[in-house]
Order: C-alpha cells, then sequence, then structure tokens
C-alpha cells in the first residue's frame, strides 16, 4: 500500500506555491516529494469518501473548485472545474454519500452546494445560500465570511460556520441538493469562529474561535442547533500579541488545535477540554494531518511541511519538508 501525503498551497499574488504537491511518506513518517499538480492557490483539499477523486478550493477572487483524479500510481490530473458562485473559497466537503459537494465561500459569505456524477466530477450548483450581517471586531466581521461548511454523519445537515457574524447556520440538504433553513446558532461577540468538529457518539462539537484565540464547547440540542457549554484559551502560551486560531483535529480522545502567534498545536484532553502541551511547530501552522502518531503541519511561513512525533511534553523534534506557502495537509492510502 502507498502512503501518500497530498500538499495544497498559495500561489502567484498569494503565496510562492505552484499547486497540488505529491509526496510519498516512508515507514519512518519522512516525506518524499515524487510530483506535483499546477493550480490556482488550492488552499483546502478534501477526498471523495469511495473514489480516487480529491477536490481543492481554488481560493481566488473568481472562486473555483476542481475535481482531481488520483491514479495508481499517486499522479494526478484534472477530472473538471466548477465557479463556486463566491469570491475565496477556504473549505470543502463530501457528503457521506458522495452525492454532493459543499463549499464554503470566505470573502462571498455564502454557501454552496455541487452535485457529483458517479466519477466523482462536480456536474451542476444546486445551491448557493448567501449569509448576512456582521460582529465586533470590525476590520474582520464588516460582513459574513462563510469559513467551513460540516454535514452530519448521515448528511441530512449542513452546519456553515460564519467567522464574520459569529454564528453557526445549519440547513437541510434535500434530496435535490438544495438548501432549507433548520437553525441559527449564536457565539459569543467577537469568537470569530472558523472550524467546528463533531464529537462520535455524544451530542457535543467543538469550535475554534479564530479571532478570540478560543476552544469552545458547545452541545447540539437538536440537530444543526447548538448551545454554547464553555470556552477556553486555545493555547497554554501566552500569546503576546494576535493568536489567529487555525485548525482543529479530533483523534484517539484527543483534540488538537493550531495556533499562529504562539505558532504551536496544542493539545487537549478531550473529556474536560484541558490543554496538555504545546508543541512548537513552525511559522504561520494553517492546516495539519495527525498519521500514526507523528503530526504534519502546512507551516505557510516557513515553506515547509513540518513534522514531529506526537510527545506529553511537547518537546519533540521538529522535521521540514520544504515546499511553497503550503496550507493543507492530505494523507491518502492507496492500494
Amino acid at each position: 500500500m502507498a502512503e501518500l501525503v497530498f500538499v495544497g498551497c498559495y500561489t502567484g499574488d498569494a503565496g510562492n506555491g505552484t499547486g497540488i504537491t505529491a509526496f510519498e511518506r516512508s515507514p519512518s513518517g519522512e516525506l518524499a516529494e515524487i510530483g506535483s499538480l499546477p493550480l490556482e492557490s488550492p488552499s483546502w483539499l478534501t477526498r471523495h469518501p469511495s473514489l480516487p477523486v480529491l477536490y481543492a478550493a481554488n481560493e481566488t477572487e473568481a472562486g473555483g473548485v476542481t475535481a482531481v483524479a488520483i491514479s495508481p500510481s499517486g499522479k494526478l490530473s484534472v477530472l473538471g472545474t466548477a465557479e463556486t458562485g463566491g469570491a475565496h473559497p477556504c473549505h470543502l466537503a463530501v457528503t457521506p454519500d458522495g452525492r454532493f459537494l459543499l463549499c464554503a465561500n470566505y470573502t462571498g459569505g455564502s454557501v454552496a452546494v455541487f452535485s457529483l456524477s458517479a466519477s466523482g466530477e462536480p456536474v451542476s450548483r444546486t445551491a448557493l445560500v448567501q449569509h448576512r450581517g456582521s460582529g465586533p471586531v470590525t476590520d474582520r466581521q464588516e460582513a459574513a465570511h462563510v469559513h467551513m461548511v460540516v454535514p452530519s454523519a448521515d448528511g441530512s445537515v449542513v452546519s456553515a460556520v460564519d467567522l464574520g457574524t459569529d454564528e453557526i447556520r445549519s440547513y437541510t440538504l434535500t434530496a435535490s441538493g438544495s438548501l432549507e433553513p433548520l437553525a441559527v446558532s449564536s457565539l459569543p461577540p467577537g469568537t470569530g469562529p472558523r472550524q467546528l468538529v463533531r464529537r462520535p457518539g455524544t451530542d457535543l462539537a467543538y469550535v475554534v474561535g479564530e479571532l478570540a484565540g478560543t476552544l469552545v464547547t458547545v452541545r447540539e440540542t437538536s440537530p444543526g442547533a447548538f448551545d454554547v457549554v464553555a470556552s477556553t484559551s486555545s493555547t497554554l502560551a501566552a500569546p503576546s500579541g494576535p493568536n489567529l486560531v487555525a485548525h482543529l483535529e479530533l483523534a484517539d480522545a484527543r483534540l488538537y488545535v493550531s495556533n499562529r502567534g504562539p505558532d504551536c498545536v496544542t493539545e487537549f484532553a478531550l473529556d474536560d477540554a484541558a490543554a496538555v502541551a504545546d508543541q512548537p511547530c513552525g511559522a504561520n501552522p494553517r492546516h495539519f494531518a495527525l498519521v500514526d502518531g507523528t503530526c504534519y503541519v502546512a507551516a505557510q511561513s516557513e515553506d515547509a511541511i513540518t513534522a514531529f512525533t506526537l510527545t506529553a511534553s511537547g518537546e519533540a523534534e521538529l522535521r521540514y519538508h520544504p515546499t511553497g506557502s503550503p496550507t493543507f495537509v492530505l494523507p491518502v492510502s492507496l492500494p
């Protein structure tokens, strides 16, 4: 089985990457570049649940999504493209049944839905819902900014995390791919919610507040409706400046959060959401992925994927794998 890691990045005026870069991962966790596919700012990647296809959000003013086929050798090729209907798409998710692709348009402040063919190509945009509103952080919350779209486990509910309005807006996803308003949940003013992750087997979920530097625990009281349970700092460190929280990952009874400013990945005990350790991880850590006890971090301003073995003390050795302006790390196992 081939163990690969695909890396998305910023290109052009936004960064010095070239597109999606493919790395082979060795049994020891080292990465070796094996190829690349030129694309315009593929800042977020997600994989189809059953097909050898991944999707890239082209985070540009025009707004696009690219479907990419993965060959048995790991070579990438463009399968299809679509316009997202909003500027700077920053997050994608595929429904569990593989029928729809969900897209968060950040600057556009909207949620888009695309139907997918049997081969995984985007066929048509079936929904485009515009958010309205603002928040108290005037330079970042002057308008709606959808940062994540999360399908429920059965794919019937879509929850959109809006950094600009301090809200989670949830919708019912119909069989035809339209979105029907279901619930609106408010978070503390100035939170700037960026990501939402549900805890399987419970009614709890976790939200990272990019602007407030917080990890917020919420309870899903009914499908798509969330109440705040608790809030805590997203890092053990006392930041000397802004802390722009980026990515949230749930794995092995632990939560992990990347913090830009303190430039660390912070580990939390899941049951009480208490911070356990900060792991330095390179400058401007955005997305990260956990694979077999190793954390791979897209250290954007380091122009590298940094890697370290998770430790209780947070004092692991940091390894560097150069690549331009990385923003996303997607591990893939191929037969």
